[in-house]
């Protein structure tokens, strides 16, 4: 049990998620710290860029790593059943309670509770998840009795909880219970340099999976990697992966088999690598494509060159060497 509990912990080591780009050194940093708290987590992130991974990473390198974790996604579950899973219920409780069950905040006692899509839970469970916050204890549907527990709760969502609250939708009060601190996953896109070390990595698992004797990518497949802008993040590129190696006849994944069903066409405006159906030479394909990601960075920072630099990973003094080397003028 030990070896397997060793083997586990190992695998949700912070080191373990694939980057070395600032934002991602970044995160590990606040993972790092948010292990050796007790304090309540809000993991906010695109969907596909590991939210769960995150939290048991930070679960699995605190010192509750030898109790359980236990995992449950809001957004999948009625109300009422959302309701017994967290809290359990006594026999009897409701239509169908033959016997009393334990929820998730007892199975995790002493461990750690991960609440995925938290936004998507009702006003009567944010009541009761605040009474958990409040008082550390659960009252189980069709109980009169109180049952104290011990579980740090993590939790997660893809949208701004902060602006949720706002709009009135999640309590305010639950929220500042919640929000001791928030750890904001970057998405894909803004950590391209990472891309090829995702892509090996996923690469290597699935051939392993497949027993193929798959050894690298050309060069445009990975271009074209390099080049989509991965709306679905991390786990739209293992899906990806997964598919060409399935897929693939040769012994490198070539753009044939990545791109087979024609989702990485939809590249970013202006990114085009073919002209006169002859490829672009790959320093002008890199130079367009560096171009258009600065050019993204700056629209969404609203023409904020520190705040770009910051987001980016790029020093300030080498983001402005870009914006010369690349001819663009603030205006674009």
């Amino acid at each position: 049990m030990s070896h397997l509990r060793e083997q586990i912990q190992e695998r949700y080591n912070f080191n373990n998620i694939i980057g070395k780009s600032k934002p991602l050194q970044e995160l590990f940093e606040l993972i790092r710290k948010a292990a050796n708290s007790r304090c309540t987590v809000i993991i906010q992130g695109e969907s596909g860029t590991g939210k769960e991974l995150v939290a048991k990473a930070i679960h699995y390198n605190s010192p509750r790593k030898n109790k359980k974790i236990v995992s449950i996604n809001a957004a999948t579950l009625q109300d009422t059943l959302l309701e017994s899973q967290l809290f359990g219920h006594v026999k009897g409780a409701f239509t169908g309670a033959y016997k009393a069950q334990k929820g998730f905040f007892e199975i995790a006692d002493g461990g750690t509770l991960f609440l995925d899509e938290i936004a998507e839970i009702s006003p009567t469970i944010q009541a009761k998840l605040l009474r958990v916050l409040q008082e550390r204890e659960i009252v189980p549907l069709g109980a009169t009795t109180p049952t104290k527990v011990n579980v740090r709760l993590l939790v997660a969502t893809n949208q701004d909880l902060k602006k949720v609250m706002e709009e009135k939708k999640f309590r305010q009060d639950l929220y500042y219970r919640l929000n001791v601190l928030t750890i904001t996953i970057p998405p894909l896109r803004y950590r391209a340099e990472d891309i090829p070390l995702l892509a090996n990595h996923f690469l290597k698992k699935y051939v392993q999976e497949a027993e193929k004797e798959i050894q690298g990518f050309t060069p445009m497949a990975m271009e074209l990697l390099c080049s989509y802008p991965w709306p679905g993040n991390v786990r739209e590129l293992e899906n990806v992966i997964e598919a060409a190696v399935s897929l693939e006849t040769s012994n490198k994944i070539t753009t044939r088999y990545l791109n087979y069903d024609g989702r990485l066409s939809s590249l970013p405006k202006g990114m085009k690598f073919i002209e006169n159906d002859e490829m672009l030479p790959y320093a002008d394909a890199k130079r367009r494509f560096e171009r258009e990601y600065i050019l993204t960075a700056l629209e969404r920072c609203k023409g904020n060159i520190r705040l770009a630099a910051k987001q980016t990973g790029i020093i300030r003094s080498n983001f402005y060497k870009k914006l010369k080397k690349l001819d663009i003028k603030l205006k674009e």
